[in-house]
């Protein structure tokens, strides 16, 4: 529930105990790939915050936590970045943090694929933890469940500690009694259970276990989890929902046609800029003699040509960059996306994009500006500027 990075701690497990537990969780998350995961005990978010980083197919990440403090000074860690508007994932993602006890019923906690309850459970008095269990695996009866909590057995290698490794602690179980809890957890709700750990104990006292003992429960098959809560949205009715906020995604259709015409167009603008400079060094015949061609003559080419003051680039060449293939998957979709968009303009086969050439209107702008110079009339001040696409898309 909460971490105590104390001295000795940090003096005796490299990387620091706390996020050997974290890294336990992602390494589960990578293997099993679970939809929607909720932390118990969430507390300063960290794991979350992790999980928002390695969250392969999760779609639904939420928390709970009763120190309704603890969770308002964190909610910004949890917050989209910039990147994550600029390179929207493929998946939806939803995270929501919740202040409630996790020995109430709250329906918003159903449906979940894995729980997490990382050093929460010596939180509790003994007599909520029958309510815990009856709440994490009766109730919300998830695919799997990791509880991690500190091993009592390690403590005396643990140097200058006395009594419990936190005052908050009301207990703290050794293994044969976490084993005890577990295995009869798993007779009365249908599980089954692995026991493993984090932290290893140093030179010949590896007897001992380890200094945070894990217990892995599996939903045994053929057992229901109940109610699935499909609504993202679902309000809490005993929880209280102190924050919720949805990651930009693809599966939403107007971030999908900007991020693939931004793509495109950054595609785009690179090819012609290409292409200018090889203008600039020796052509090959084929480039030379598309360029002295109009652009019906030149349909379906697969060069890069200019027409008067455009440069058309075919679609063929755009899509031969990575992302622009991921976007679309095949070439089909791609025009289909671009036809619907005023941003891109299409020649009339609807094979290549039409840019405009910089250079001949900066050019045309020259000589306008020399036929004013001997008018001494005033003319009006015409803005010919393009659209800055570079920085639109970062």
């Amino acid at each position: 529930m909460c971490r105590n990075g104390s001295d000795r701690m940090a003096a005796l497990f490299s990387p620091p105990l706390y996020l050997q537990r974290y890294q336990f969780v992602i390494e589960y998350v990578k293997r099993f790939i679970p939809r929607k995961v909720i932390d118990l005990g969430c507390a300063d978010c960290g794991l979350l915050r992790k999980l928002k980083f390695h969250r392969n197919a999760i779609e639904v990440l939420a928390g709970v936590d009763i120190d309704c403090a603890a969770l308002r000074e964190r909610v910004n860690a949890l917050a989209p970045l910039t990147i994550d508007y600029l390179q929207p994932s493929p998946r939806p993602l939803t995270i929501e943090l919740y202040q409630g006890s996790v020995t109430e019923r709250e329906p918003c906690t159903q449906g979940f694929d894995l729980v997490t309850c990382m050093e929460l459970i010596e939180h509790l008095q003994l007599w909520e933890v029958e309510g815990f269990s009856n709440v994490v695996f009766g109730y919300m009866n998830p695919c799997a469940v990791i509880i991690s909590t500190p091993n009592v057995e390690f403590n005396p290698l643990l140097p200058g500690l006395r009594g419990f490794r936190n005052k908050d602690h009301k207990f703290e179980w050794t293994r044969a009694e976490f084993q005890t809890w577990a295995l009869g957890v798993c007779m009365e709700y249908g599980y089954s259970v692995e026991f493993t750990g984090v932290g290893v104990a140093p030179g010949q006292n590896r007897d001992v276990g380890f200094c945070t003992q894990i217990a892995v429960f599996q939903r045994d098959a053929g057992v229901s989890n109940g109610p699935v809560n499909n609504a993202v949205q679902m309000e809490p009715t005993v929880y209280r929902l102190l924050y919720r906020v949805v990651y930009p995604s693809l599966c939403d259709n107007n971030i999908f046609q900007r991020t693939l015409v931004c793509q495109v167009l950054y595609r785009a603008e690179s090819l012609k800029r290409e292409f200018e400079l090889g203008e600039q060094s020796m052509q090959s015949d084929l480039t030379a003699c598309a360029h002295s061609l109009p652009p019906d003559v030149v349909a379906g080419s697969t060069v890069v040509y200019r027409h008067r003051s455009h440069v058309f680039v075919p679609l063929q060449h755009v899509w031969t960059d990575p992302k622009v293939q991921a976007l679309c998957g095949n070439i089909h979709r791609l025009r289909q996306a671009l036809m619907d968009d005023s941003r891109v303009q299409l020649d009339t086969d609807r094979d290549a994009i039409i840019l405009p050439d910089e250079g001949e209107e900066e050019e045309d702008e020259e000589e306008t500006g020399e036929c004013e110079e001997g008018n001494l009339t005033p003319s009006p001040v015409v803005d010919n500027s393009e659209e800055d696409w570079e920085t639109e898309i970062g």
